[in-house]
């Protein structure tokens, strides 16, 4: 019953006529302007004050040149580390094609900036989406509301403090593909469901989720008979036989696309298969993870728990949201994304609060808020015989003072810091030592020196073993991925100098060294 009611409309009304519209429009380009500004200003400021890292904006700003080239994505930097070679393409990594339409931006500015400002605008384009969605459920001003607070939502946040990802798609794809469904575009939906499964290898799950959810959607001659029927209880089985078979297929076509890349294409483009299991704790591959999962499902909820950061994080997910996509049965299009990372046994960046993932579902909740609010107020009127008082904003206005709220405690309270806006000693120093490196040479360089190098050298990651390039950045007081610490960092130093390898430059903990070495690629 509550369906009949959530799906009509919005029901605080919105002004009509063109003038209307068009003040609408205005203000919905505006935002996005504004949202498209902030993110790009951020991130921008993070790569020119050396708060960037190879890892991993520098993986996908060699990839992207090696598409720009008309070649396969190619980064020389991951595949050295990581031992697949000097020759590894990033599509064994991820399964990540939809990069590809980025690289003839290359062409006009070749450099992580270009992804840095191309991401910002891919965020920023989930918000017409999101307008759309709940505007038809609870008008225009929840609209707004709704589409502000998943701009300064902290998962889009993190992802923006975490420099560049195939990520950057996913929050536009996803909320194109419930809204164009929900507005009964289901081909245009369906091209955003397959654009998605080109993001990334894990997008199936995204996929047979909102399959799910559509199996539990009662829609055209359904919500009309819940109208005429009112009170007559559970009219699940009244659900349209199209709307059973779009469900059904976006599972089936969302569970073979997730096997077919991340066990076929993955491995055709040199990856490992078993690299990122990371569910030891259920079995030693999928097919007895699964049996296990079966037969002992009290181990599923504790692997959901252990570690506690596990429940924090989806409490955080929630909380900003007032739980409303609790009340919506779309949520279920996150469930298994996000139980994917959950379920993990190793891994911890994959559920904690911080990095890019909890940006691929932070739409998609968003609009289950949406969808609950609408909900919870369509039960609220017929309990009551009358039309509610609750104005139908007042719970996305909540979600957006909430987001408000929470926001300086992410990473957003980085905007206050000075040193990100004026240059200090240590960004001098790192800029000194950049400028050392030759055009064209191959450097290992610490990890968050190797952005400002990436447009004019070839880049590695300085790391605990030596690759044979004639240039090495080291930082020697500030901790740097992949090391443990400090002292470490120093002792590789020492070891370098050992190898033959002469300093040229120290300062702020930055050090250049060089050994007259043939370049070995």
């Amino acid at each position: 019953m509550v369906e009949a009611v959530a799906v009509q409309g919005p029901a605080g009304g919105s002004s009509a006529g063109r003038g209307g519209a068009r003040r609408r429009r205005a203000a919905l380009a505006a935002l996005v302007a504004a949202s498209a500004l902030l993110y790009g200003t951020y991130s921008l400021m993070r790569l020119r004050a050396f708060r960037t890292g190879s890892y991993d904006l520098v993986i996908f700003d060699q990839a992207i040149r090696s598409y720009s080239r008309f070649g396969l994505p190619v980064a020389i930097v991951k595949g050295v580390h990581n031992d697949f070679g000097p020759d590894f393409s990033i599509l064994g990594d991820h399964f990540s094609p939809l990069l590809a339409l980025l690289a003839p931006l290359y062409w006009i500015h070749d450099g992580p900036a270009t992804l840095l400002v191309a991401q910002a605008v891919l965020l920023a384009l989930a918000i017409p989406p999101i307008w759309r969605y709940t505007e038809r459920r609870l008008g225009a001003r929840a609209a707004y509301c709704a589409a502000g607070a998943y701009a300064l939502s902290w998962p889009i946040a993190e992802a923006l403090a975490f420099d560049f990802h195939e990520v950057a798609f996913v929050p536009l794809l996803s909320a194109l593909m419930v809204e164009r469904h929900d507005a009964g575009r289901r081909l245009q939906a369906v091209a955003a469901a397959f654009a998605l499964l080109l993001v990334k290898e894990d997008m199936g799950l995204l996929l047979a989720g909102f399959g799910l959810y559509l199996l539990t959607r009662p829609t055209g001659r359904g919500r009309q008979s819940r109208r005429s029927l009112r009170g007559l209880g559970d009219l699940r089985g009244l659900l349209p036989p199209g709307d059973r078979r779009a469900g059904l297929a976006y599972v089936a076509a969302g569970v073979a696309a997730t096997w077919a890349c991340s066990r076929v294409a993955v491995a055709a483009f040199g990856g490992d298969n078993d690299y990122y299991w990371a569910y030891g704790a259920l079995g030693p591959d999928l097919p007895h993870a699964a049996v296990h999962a079966v037969t002992h499902p009290w181990d599923v909820l504790r692997v959901l728990g252990d570690p506690p950061q596990k429940l924090l994080t989806m409490a955080l997910v929630l909380l900003p949201l007032l739980l409303l996509p609790l009340a919506s049965p779309l949520t279920l299009t996150a469930v298994p994304l996000l139980a994917e990372r959950m379920l993990a046994s190793r891994f911890s960046n994959w559920w904690e609060p911080h990095y890019h993932y909890n940006a691929f579902i932070v739409a998609v909740l968003v609009l289950a808020a949406a969808d609950g609010a609408a909900r919870l107020r369509g039960r609220a009127r017929f309990a009551r015989g009358a039309p509610g008082r609750l104005p139908s904003a007042a719970p996305m206005a909540g979600i957006l003072a909430v987001t408000v709220a929470f926001a300086p405690f992410f990473a957003y309270r980085h905007l206050a810091d000075p040193a990100l806006w004026r240059p200090n000693e240590r960004v001098r120093a790192a800029s000194a030592a950049v400028e050392r490196i030759p055009d064209g040479a191959l450097v290992e360089a610490a990890n968050g020196l190797g952005p400002a190098l990436t447009s004019r050298a070839r880049v590695l990651l300085w790391d605990d073993r030596s690759h044979g390039a004639p240039w090495v950045i080291a930082q020697v007081e500030r901790l740097e991925f992949p090391f443990a610490s400090p002292a470490e960092q120093r002792r590789r130093v020492e070891g370098l100098k050992a190898e033959g390898y002469r300093e040229v430059f120290q300062r702020e903990g930055y050090v250049v060294l060089h050994k007259d070495v043939p370049d070995p690629w």
